[in-house]
């Protein structure tokens, strides 16, 4: 009687086992067609002009008098300094805050410290390496950067969402000339 039992529930067993692996459907394979190199193109041309939309947009509401360059920096000297200008290899060491376009803030010095690089080298965002060779040592500026300039797709996986554009309010305290 008792092999009856475990026979049984042995078979039981694998019946709602088997049941239970049928009830979820097999993954569906993807038919969507991969994406062109035109339609990258396309996207990010749309996603750029949209940027810089939003940044015009942004910059008419405050009433700034910015310019661009022509990589899509927007830039305005507020307080003109005398000292050095920026070069590559040279150091520079700014204050700052850095907010998004939205004011919501993510960074500044009061807080996290002079920010101090090497000009040329990286480790900064380009647009802010762009914007340090236009400035002078004592200069104050206000400066726009957009995504491609900044974090990009990504953000800095902190305080910056991916495809932020970047608002920095600085002044060159030094520029100190490569040895």
């Amino acid at each position: 009687m008792k092999s009856g039992i475990q026979t049984f529930s042995i078979l039981l067993t694998i019946v709602l086992l088997v049941l239970a692996g049928c009830k979820h459907p097999a993954p569906k394979e993807n038919t969507g067609k991969p994406f062109s190199e035109e339609d990258l193109v396309r996207v990010n041309k749309y996603l750029v002009e949209k940027d810089h939309k939003a940044i015009r947009r942004f910059i008419e509401r405050q009433g700034w008098k910015m310019q661009q360059t022509a990589t899509g920096l927007w830039y305005e000297i507020i307080e003109q300094g005398h000292g050095p200008s920026g070069c590559k290899g040279c150091l520079a060491v700014l204050s700052y805050r850095l907010s998004l376009l939205d004011g919501t803030p993510c960074y500044n010095s009061d807080r996290d410290g002079p920010k101090e690089f090497i000009i040329g080298q990286g480790g900064v965002e380009s647009g802010l390496e762009e914007a340090i060779l236009l400035l002078h040592q004592g200069d104050s500026a206000r400066l726009i950067l957009p995504p491609y300039l900044a974090h990009g797709l990504t953000g800095d996986q902190n305080k910056i969402p991916g495809r932020a554009s970047l608002v920095y309010e600085i002044r060159v305290l030094r520029i100190i000339p490569a040895k």
